[in-house]
């Protein structure tokens, strides 16, 4: 193999965390990526991954000669896809990451247009509750909800989303409609480690910032569980508005306490490259910046 491929061959193993499943993506034997990698580290002169019997990691070295590996692979795509003309009709892989919920209901619903409508594309999606370091993980488009940290990286404003307590109509019927969020310290809830806040929940009274205690009765891991719970009826939860959407629009969970949420959190599509970008990229960009701008959820 030559050096471009080399890099190539190591950039996927280290993303991959494993040799036979970079293999697999590569269409290559899991000897040849091997051979590859251990001739890459040869000539460089010092290890790039550190090898268990169960997992396969980067080393410092491998760390920092990977960013220069995207950024070379990336270049030359970009000068390949410029040259054939294809900033018209974009090609190769995306890497995407989005909040699992987010993903799951609007994200994943956009890929499968995208994809179909660029039948060169292929897409790796990271859907986590986490946030990705999108230079580290090799991000090309993330979806972000809440306030971004300065960076270097692009950001388009999209929407947003409210934080609200939802509870199901029948629940209310039996114990009557809250008036102050201090009325839910008495009142079971539904809380989702996703969120971190299970000891307290934060609202607005009259401008000025209030917290209420909370001892849920119920703490899952997942959002969807938390929804579930109070759409049978066991209590109040709190999630985002884009989340309970389609129960409140079903008459399945109404929201309360609305005069006291806090403010609304930004949605940004974020992304590397600027004008820069590959041509696949800037075509998602703008792709998900008009369908998410024009949804009625934001």
């Amino acid at each position: 193999m030559d050096r471009f491929q080399e890099m190539q061959v190591f950039t996927a193993v280290a993303q991959d965390q494993g040799f036979s499943a970079a293999a697999r993506r590569l269409g290559l034997s899991a000897a040849s990526v091997t051979r590859a990698v251990a001739a890459l580290e040869k000539r460089i002169g010092t290890p790039l991954l550190t090898r268990t019997t169960r997992s396969v990691h980067l080393s410092e070295a491998g760390q920092r000669y990977l960013e220069d590996c995207r950024r070379i692979l990336a270049e030359v795509q970009e000068a390949e896809d410029s040259a054939a003309g294809s900033h018209a009709q974009p090609r190769g892989q995306l890497t995407i990451t989005a909040p699992v919920l987010f993903g799951e209901l609007f994200v994943t619903p956009l890929m499968v247009s995208f994809l179909t409508q660029f039948p060169d594309v292929t897409i790796n999606a990271l859907l986590v509750d986490r946030i990705v370091s999108v230079v580290e993980e090799g991000i090309d488009v993330a979806v972000r909800i809440g306030e971004l940290p300065d960076s270097n990286q692009h950001a388009i404003r999209v929407g947003e989303v409210r934080r609200v307590v939802c509870v199901s109509p029948a629940f209310l019927a039996d114990h009557g409609r809250p008036t102050h969020p201090q009325e839910l310290a008495q009142q079971p809830l539904i809380a989702t480690s996703a969120t971190g806040q299970l000891k307290s929940w934060p609202f607005l009274d009259g401008g000025e910032p209030i917290t209420v205690r909370t001892d849920p009765r119920l703490v899952v891991t997942a959002n969807q569980a938390a929804i579930t719970a109070a759409c049978l009826g066991l209590g109040y939860t709190r999630v985002l508005s884009y989340q309970v959407a389609s129960k409140i629009a079903a008459g399945e969970l109404e929201i309360v306490l609305a005069d006291f949420e806090m403010p609304p959190l930004p949605i940004h599509v974020v992304y590397q490259g600027g004008r820069k970008a590959a041509a696949r990229v800037r075509s998602f960009v703008d792709f998900t910046v008009t369908a998410l701008r024009e949804h009625p959820a934001f």
